[in-house]
């Protein structure tokens, strides 16, 4: 079976050795992503709804270039820093994905910096050709 990496151009990746997204067969799957920019600057300051805008924005451009859509994806899991930020956490997760329905996990953890207020993981299944 084909394996596609795709590298979002963190920083991140090289140093962990991971990958953004790779895509095996049908299955897409996005590592958490934080709203870090490709020069590693921490996007959306201190508001819990724009990192979670950008996160899922940078989790859309992983799908698509491995020839997926947000509308594939089955799975998220949202890490919060503080479970006080529920809220404006998953109404933005709504704003993307109110349509979709993917199955989710909300948990709060403690992330990988004290700017971090969230993380986003995603799996997708593209059922249709290329």
């Amino acid at each position: 079976m084909d394996r596609q990496n795709y590298s979002s151009g963190t920083t991140w990746e090289e140093l962990a050795g991971y990958s953004r997204a790779v895509r095996v067969g049908d299955r897409i799957l996005v590592s958490g992503t934080t709203a870090t920019d490709e020069k590693g600057q921490l996007v959306g300051g201190n508001d819990p709804a724009a990192q979670t805008r950008y996160a899922i924005q940078k989790i859309e451009r992983a799908i698509r270039a491995l020839g997926g859509e947000l509308s594939d994806v089955v799975r998220t899991r949202v890490y919060v820093s503080n479970a006080d930020n529920w809220e404006p956490v998953a109404r933005t997760h709504g704003e993307f994905f109110r349509d979709i329905r993917p199955v989710n996990t909300l948990v709060e953890a403690r992330l990988v910096g004290p700017q971090y207020l969230v993380e986003v993981e995603a799996e997708a299944v593209v059922t249709r050709q290329q």
